[in-house]
């Protein structure tokens, strides 16, 4: 008779798990307290889902997992970037591989990752029901089975914990796998948000709230040692909190032991011109405007929405003739457009981030399986392990990865 194996959670890890473990023979039920699938892939990537990187060198992939990345090193081994793409491909999603090394569906619909993992799984006979997991059957650090929320109890010879980890809990990622590790004996380390927004300092973000820049630069800097700790190009977004966007989420992963002023964001908005240049462009708008105010001067430069806040910070009078500008003032201008800085004061709250940073020690999982050392025929994959990556695709591949391992393993 087959073993009987019960994964909680049906996102990306359990999915995976769910569908593979089946395809081996095992008599699988994929427990989900939501009515759809996978509602965390659906909105990844704004809805077109960054489904892995096309990273094929497992060391590189490995130094994009900043926390316990080494774990991983086995599960990535089984399953690579390659065999994801393969794998959705055969599943009938063609893809596409963007900047970075993004892979997304050609399609740009997160739907079509989702419907092709849950194909997968129901192909593959594993059955799906629809309820919500209040506890394990425990015995002879062994576990029997699970009992549900409306006091049913189901048997099983092996269950995958897959429920994710604390960040949007409107898509049921809510933190149950943390208190079924704990309840079989698991440490699980301090939950804190990663790839998240930032409150910071200024008022003049609020000034600029929904404003999109693109092709700009940021350096992080640790205002306790001055050094810098991260630097990339591409997308942010103000808000009316603070700042957020790809630049933003990535940068966020980079803040260690978070505290009020603790990280300073400087923008270039103009990475692609030197100081030098930068000032000979202002030179050339101011030509071709030289009658008008200052505040009217910087439209082919700046967005609509950007100039007045410039011009506040740059110190000079809105209403100052572009031919009474002195060099003095144009090098204060120069500077702030290469280094307009914000203060961050604190991450916004573990609800808005993409991923849990934090989770069940991975000192208590066999990385070679991903089942329990604590506790015989108990597995855990995805988020809800104490690992987590930068963005690009390489959390998904995380999920696809243990996922994969696991139902293998069971």
């Amino acid at each position: 008779m087959a073993d009987k194996v019960i994964v909680i959670g049906a996102g990306a890890a359990g999915l995976m798990a769910s569908g593979v473990a089946s395809e081996r023979g095992k008599e699988v039920t994929l427990i989900e307290r939501n009515d759809k699938p996978a509602r965390k892939v659906m909105i990844t990537g704004k809805g077109r889902c960054n489904v892995t990187n096309n990273c094929n060198l497992i060391n590189d992939l490995i130094a994009n997992v900043p926390t316990n990345g080494r774990f991983l090193y086995s599960a990535f081994s089984r399953f690579m970037p390659t065999d994801t793409i393969d794998f959705f491909e055969d599943m009938g999603v063609p893809l596409k591989v963007e900047r970075g090394d993004r892979v997304f569906p050609e399609s740009d619909k997160a739907s079509d990752i989702v419907d092709a993992l849950n194909r997968f799984s129901q192909d593959s006979d594993a059955v799906r029901i629809k309820g919500t997991v209040k506890e394990l059957i425990l015995e002879d650090a062994s576990v029997k089975g699970v009992v549900l929320e409306d006091g049913r109890e189901m048997t099983a010879d092996k269950v995958i914990v897959a429920t994710g980890g604390a960040s949007y809990p409107l898509t049921g990622s809510t933190g149950d796998g943390y208190k079924f590790a704990r309840q079989a004996g698991h440490t699980v380390t301090d939950i804190k948000p990663s790839l998240v927004p930032l409150v910071c300092h200024e008022g003049f973000c609020m000034d600029l709230q929904g404003l999109s820049l693109r092709n700009v630069e940021i350096t992080v800097f640790d205002t306790e040692c001055y050094k810098e700790i991260y630097k990339d190009f591409g997308e942010m977004l103000f808000t009316h909190f603070g700042v957020s966007g790809p630049l933003i989420l990535s940068a966020s992963s980079h803040m260690k032991d978070m505290r009020e002023r603790k990280y300073e964001i400087h923008i270039d908005l103009k990475p692609a011109l030197t100081y030098e240049q930068l000032d000979k462009r202002i030179q050339r708008d101011f030509l071709e405007n030289s009658n008008k105010n200052f505040i009217n001067a910087l439209d082919a430069l700046l967005p609509k929405k950007l100039v007045p806040v410039i011009v506040r910070l740059s110190g000079i009078k809105p209403s100052t003739k572009v031919n009474q500008i002195t060099k003095e003032m144009r090098s204060k201008l120069v500077n702030i457009l290469k280094d307009l800085k914000v203060t961050v004061l604190r991450f916004r709250p573990i609800e808005e981030a993409i991923v849990t940073s934090g989770g069940i020690s991975v000192k208590e999982i066999d990385p070679k399986t991903m089942e329990s050392r604590l506790c015989r025929g108990l597995y855990f994959a995805g988020e809800v392990i104490d690992v987590d990556a930068y963005t690009g695709g390489f959390n998904l591949q995380i999920a696809f990865s243990t996922g994969r391992l696991a139902g293998e393993s069971v």
